[in-house]
């Protein structure tokens, strides 16, 4: 009776075992410290107002990031003059590891009046979203 209550104990392990080695786990501790908008690319002149003919910078800090990481930004016009509501304008996608990093949209014409968001995706998941206006 041991016997047999080895020989089944030592196949759960080996089970266990073969499975644990099968399964790549990835853990990042990749963050964004701070994410925010501003009217000049640095990032000095910060804002959540825009006047019409302005471009948009959105600035974004990470943090305890391999340099594999993916960041993505996603503008969305979402209730502005004569558009639909939540309109999809731009998705950029970069790879970076630590430090400040930046993404700007620019219009030929005038933007319209409104409120806007740039929704910031770290290694493809949501992380953070930063609403602005133009007025």
């Amino acid at each position: 009776m041991r016997r047999k209550s080895v020989a089944i104990l030592i196949g759960v392990l080996v089970v266990v075992a073969f499975t644990a080695s099968a399964c790549e786990v990835s853990v990042s501790t990749a963050n964004i410290s701070e994410a925010w908008t501003s009217a000049d690319e640095a990032g000095d002149e910060r804002t959540t107002v825009f006047a019409q003919d302005q471009d948009f910078y959105v600035q974004v800090q990470l943090k305890n990031a391999p340099d594999d990481t993916t960041l993505k930004a996603t503008w969305t016009a979402v209730d502005v003059e004569d558009a639909d509501p939540n309109l999809l304008i731009d998705e950029v996608e970069l790879t970076a590891g630590d430090g400040q990093h930046q993404f700007s949209l620019t219009n030929d014409s005038l933007w319209p009046l409104g409120s806007y968001k740039v929704d910031l995706y770290l290694n493809a998941e949501l992380a953070q979203t930063v609403e602005f206006e133009v007025q």
